[in-house]
């Protein structure tokens, strides 16, 4: 269509904009939804009408948004932006370029010249998500009286272990928890530095920076107040301290582990975020087709965690998801006809009807005396959280020879590695592969969000860094995020597990105790049909489910 047509007449689109407020609708939307336009399109019809630059996710992107002058708040709830761009020139974004209030007010508390352009209100959102974390973090610590006003949603949450105290330091720990828990961040990095303190979040794997609050001194009383939550001596600054504390966010509890580090400016301090509850909420349904395994994969799992007797190896390095994959197999084989119990550091998750055992070193109760424990409690299936030590792989061995189901986790890069690992902790190499029926090596990768992913071709340059040629690429579905509200900006939204299996073979187990050279065990492991890391990652990108960028993140090219 085009700027003549009739339905784009100014009474038209006024109309049409009557309709959008009634509906409780911005008005982009509801123009792409009538008239069947695509998001550029539509954007680019309504700025020609409207006479205003119109601005996309790239051109966004390449802004600063300016929330002195127009805070997060209002900007949030006016569906509105104030930003420079790299001259330095301000502009008001607006999602309705007839929006006379939004002008009126945005003319109001600017205070200076503006220009004025158009935006869409998905992107808008995408952007305003991008920095919320910041901004919440930096509650209390200076900003304006709109960011203060921010600060109330936050303290309705009620934090037990946080005493009631107005300081700008409690509101900004309060805040920066507050805002991960929604973020769904699984790690809270806060690391001190010359300036003051970085605020960063994991957020599916990744590290995302959120925040740099200015000022040594808030870096150190930041800290200190983590401390002091998780009951740690607040003088002693040259060592290494781990401790816990327990915050209370809509009516569930959330435990929260802390690591703090001496570093060159100070102290850092990682907290690790175990919302139990929700993970426990999240498990009851869960399977391993759920984690995202699909076809032989999923199958040779679930013949793995299905044996009678032995031992089922998940490897891969934290993070990697190994805890909830043995939590998916347990689940599917929970019949109720079984003893199943476990042994673990924590106890990350709670499952129905499975004897769960946490770890309690200072008590003296350790993965192997616990596993000795365990044996004469008259288990049928076994999970040990994690191999550590000699004595420990000792003890898993003879449990799954002794006809027990033994599911363990280990460290190692890929299913090849664990081999060597188990060897060199002095394990009997006949033993341990008579006892052993599979390997599962695994990663998380990140998959592209539903909302705003669009077919994109890659580089040359990055087909080059992936070892691919272009030639082999041809029937590849190639897709990429733009960004948007649903994923925070990111591209991603989810992730999926992606997985090597090595299955023992006769042929293997022969190799393995005659210490074959490692390039003839993979020779014989990929007859048996075990398939790559790599291949299984490249798999979901030639489906259009991930990236190039994000497999290579994961995985070794070549």
């Amino acid at each position: 269509m085009n700027a003549a047509s009739p339905v784009f007449a100014p009474e038209a689109l006024a109309n049409l904009r009557r309709e959008a407020r009634a509906a409780g609708q911005a008005l982009l939307p509801r123009l792409q939804e009538q008239f069947g336009l695509d998001t550029d399109t539509a954007l680019a019809t309504l700025a020609a009408h409207a006479r205003l630059p119109a601005f996309d996710m790239a051109a966004l992107n390449a802004l600063s948004p300016d929330f002195t002058r127009l805070g997060f708040g209002e900007a949030s709830r006016r569906h509105c932006l104030a930003a420079r761009d790299t001259d330095g020139r301000l502009w008001l974004l607006l999602a309705d370029p007839w929006d006379s209030a939004g002008r009126a007010y945005a003319a109001h508390v600017l205070g200076a010249p503006f220009d004025i352009g158009l935006a869409h209100p998905a992107d808008l959102a995408a952007l305003l998500a991008r920095h919320e974390e910041g901004l919440r973090a930096m509650e209390g610590v200076g900003g304006d009286g709109a960011q203060g006003a921010q600060n109330s949603d936050a303290e309705t949450l009620s934090f037990a272990s946080i005493a009631e105290d107005a300081s700008p330091v409690v509101r900004l720990v309060r805040s920066t928890l507050y805002d991960a828990l929604k973020a769904g961040a699984s790690d809270i990095h806060l690391e001190t530095d010359a300036r003051g303190l970085t605020v960063k979040y994991r957020i599916d794997g990744v590290l995302s920076h959120v925040a740099q609050v200015t000022g040594s001194e808030t870096a150190e009383q930041a800290i200190s107040r983590i401390k002091v939550m998780s009951e740690l001596d607040i003088a002693e600054r040259r060592v290494p301290q781990d401790g816990r504390f327990k915050v209370a966010m809509q009516g569930r509890e959330v435990d929260v582990r802390v690591s703090v580090m001496p570093s060159v400016f100070g102290e850092d301090a990682v907290l690790r975020i175990l919302d139990r509850q929700a993970l426990t909420e999240t498990l009851s349904g869960l399977t391993l087709e759920g984690l995202g395994y699909a076809g032989a994969t999923l199958a040779r799992v679930r013949k793995l965690a299905a044996e009678p007797y032995g031992m089922l190896l998940v490897t891969g390095p934290t993070g990697s998801g190994k805890t909830t994959t043995l939590y998916a197999a347990l689940t599917e084989i929970n019949t109720g006809r079984d003893k199943i119990v476990t042994i673990e550091d924590p106890v990350e998750y709670q499952l129905a009807g499975v004897l769960q055992i946490p770890v309690n070193e200072k008590k003296g109760l350790s993965f192997a005396r616990g596993l000795r424990s365990i044996l004469r409690h008259d288990p049928d299936k076994i999970m040990v959280g994690e191999i550590r030590d000699a004595d420990t792989a000792q003890i898993a061995v003879q449990s799954a020879l002794t006809g027990h189901l033994v599911f363990t986790t280990v460290h190692a890069n890929n299913v090849f590695d664990v081999i060597g690992r188990f060897i060199h902790m002095g394990v009997d190499p006949y033993s341990f592969v008579s006892a052993l029926n599979g390997i599962v090596a695994q990663r998380l990768v990140r998959v592209n969000c539903p909302h705003c992913s669009a077919p994109a071709e890659p580089s040359d340059a990055l087909l080059e860094q992936s070892a691919l040629a272009r030639a082999a690429v041809h029937d590849y579905r190639f897709r990429q995020g733009g960004g948007c509200g649903h994923c925070r900006g990111s591209g991603y939204r989810g992730r999926r597990a992606v997985a090597e299996i090595l299955l023992l073979t006769d042929e293997l187990r022969e190799l393995i105790v005659a210490r074959a050279p490692i390039g003839q065990i993979k020779e014989a492991a990929a007859r048996g049909g075990t398939r790559s890391l790599r291949e299984a990652a490249l798999t979901l990108v030639k489906a259009g489910d991930t990236t190039l960028e994000e497999i290579n993140r994961v995985t070794l090219a070549g």
